[in-house]
């Protein structure tokens, strides 16, 4: 059985990761990734919450042309029942990892700015 030295087994892991780490990568306890590696988002806290209302305007279509799509502070929400342009205000109801859907509570006529309740 080989003798066990934890001291140059270290050494000599330093050793390769210090050989194949990139610089242009950066160190991984500073948001690098080493060869082989997945790297995962880190945790952000959704800025919206399930029940809450929002203003937004619809910036584009989903793919499946269904929805509108705005973004609050970055986080895609989908829209059933809007149309590019639109200003609506949105109940959020659901929120998943990345994205949200949301209904319409009041939509803003952009023609006429006149304010249509769907309640």
């Amino acid at each position: 059985m080989e003798n066990f030295d934890l001291e140059t087994k270290t050494e000599k892991f330093d050793s390769v990761v210090d050989e194949n780490s990139n610089p242009s990568q950066g160190d991984i306890t500073q948001g690098g990734t080493r060869p082989g590696f997945r790297r995962f988002k880190t945790f952000r806290p959704s800025p919206v919450r399930a029940g809450e209302e929002y203003e937004v305007k619809i910036e584009s279509m989903s793919r499946r042309g269904d929805s509108g799509v705005a973004k609050i502070q970055g986080l895609v929400v989908f829209v059933t029942g809007t149309k590019v342009g639109d200003e609506v205000k949105v109940k959020i109801t659901r929120v998943g990892l990345g994205y949200a859907t949301g209904e319409v509570v009041n939509k803003t006529d952009s023609e006429s700015e006149q304010t249509v309740s769907t309640e």
